[in-house]
Order: C-alpha cells, then sequence, then structure tokens
C-alpha cells in the first residue's frame, strides 16, 4: 500500500523560476538566450506549462553547470507523481510473483 504525500509534486519550471533564474541575476531574456531557446519557450517552463524535456534538461545542464540528469529526473518525478494521483489503480491487480 503507498502513502499519499501531502506534499504537491513540484514542477522543475518552478524551481527554475523561483531559485535558479533568480539566483543568476539574468533576466528571461537573457536567460533564454543563454539556453538557446526563445523566451516564449523559457516562459511555458517557468510557468509550468510545458514539460523540461530531453532538449531542454542538456541545455539547462551545461548552462547552470550540474548536468541533464538532474532537471530530467526532476521532470520525471512531476510526472509520475501527477500520474500517480490522476490514475484508479484499483482495478489493477498485480500479477503475482512467479
Amino acid at each position: 500500500m503507498q502513502k499519499h504525500h501531502s506534499l504537491r509534486p513540484i514542477h522543475p519550471g518552478e524551481i527554475l523560476a523561483e531559485d535558479v533564474l533568480p539566483a543568476t541575476g539574468l533576466s528571461k531574456t537573457a536567460f533564454a538566450a543563454r539556453l538557446g531557446v526563445s523566451r516564449q519557450t523559457l516562459h511555458d517552463v517557468l510557468a509550468c506549462r510545458q514539460p523540461v524535456t530531453a532538449n531542454m534538461a542538456v541545455r539547462l545542464g551545461k548552462l547552470l553547470g550540474n548536468g541533464p540528469v538532474l532537471w530530467a529526473n526532476m521532470q520525471t518525478a512531476y510526472d509520475l507523481a501527477k500520474a500517480a494521483q490522476s490514475i484508479d489503480l484499483s482495478t489493477i491487480e498485480p500479477l503475482d510473483a512467479a
């Protein structure tokens, strides 16, 4: 039985918007330019409307120096948490171990 966590899943865009971007001292336009993406693409991620894709994770990892895996894992964790909250698993019976 899985425990339900009271913490809501956090989109990596929220972390970028609230913590990372302000710490860089760059404007959104400058940050997007350094990433090599449009300001709109960055804005959609920061607003949690778009996921951090593998492409974006590679760009963020290079720019910020912390590698793409961190960003990809944050997005995967967010996606899994959202799916677990929205899917009714009560009708799925696990297979017995062989």
